[in-house]
């Protein structure tokens, strides 16, 4: 394997590109990102580091507008997330400029993939070791949701997760969404923190929760409605129980 790992642009004799799965495992140790599309609204949820004492926190984000319709949320290296969130920005004023309208979600989702595909066949530069969720709502106001990995695919999901808990909690989703629990403003905010609590700790201070509706700017909860919401799952886990 030794030979093969070395260059970004040799396959080994099994088809791996392995500074791509190398990229892949980066994703796999960053904080955990949910996001889960319901009727008219999107939830984004974040797993919170602690900060170091003297450090702002609101200079780490793993949260980022690109555009007032969409927003994306990434597991990975902060840095690499960067140069795709400043890339992606530019290109939605760039088609906002050329045809004088919104790009789509899915524009923006297939921009960034063909950025990070450019990234694994090209010499002197290594793929981006970030993996990205990105949201947002069309001109008809259907929500969106695309993934996009660091091999440069992407691919539209009703809720998903990744990060260092993404499999448990894609476990969580598939068993628990269906189209009732998203089909209101709650239900959708509620499903989308039982899925990160299944890999943080209880509490507001733990995670970041984003609420994104049609037309309306991205709104990020505060701590003490976080809190609320998880006393709420609460108690309706101890009601399962008692029943």
């Amino acid at each position: 394997m030794a030979r093969y790992d070395r260059a970004i642009t040799v396959f080994s004799p099994n088809g791996h590109l392995f500074q791509v799965e190398y990229a892949l495992e980066a994703v796999r140790r960053g904080s955990t990102a949910v996001a889960v599309k319901g009727s008219d609204t999107i939830v984004i949820g974040i797993e919170k580091k602690s900060f170091v004492k003297l450090q702002d926190p609101r200079t780490v984000r793993k949260l980022c507008q690109i555009d007032q319709h969409i927003a994306l949320a990434f597991a990975g290296l902060t840095a690499d997330a960067r140069v795709l969130v400043s890339r992606a920005r530019l290109e939605c004023q760039n088609h906002r400029l050329n045809i004088e309208d919104a790009p789509s979600v899915e524009y923006v989702a297939k921009f960034i993939g063909g950025v990070q595909q450019k990234y694994t066949q090209s010499g002197g530069v290594r793929p981006f070791g970030v993996s990205t969720l990105i949201v947002g709502f069309d001109a008809d106001g259907i929500p969106r949701l695309f993934q996009t990995e660091p091999s440069g695919v992407y691919s539209a999901w009703k809720a998903n997760a990744t990060g260092r808990g993404s499999k448990t909690v894609r476990e969580f989703l598939e068993k628990n969404f269906d189209e009732e629990a998203v089909k209101t403003h709650d239900g959708t905010i509620k499903l989308c923190i039982r899925a990160l609590l299944e890999v943080i700790e209880s509490g507001g201070k733990n995670m970041e929760i984003a609420v994104f509706q049609f037309q309306k700017d991205l709104r990020i909860l505060e701590e003490e409605a976080v809190d609320e919401f998880v006393k709420q799952i609460e108690a309706e886990k101890q009601n399962e129980e008692h029943q």
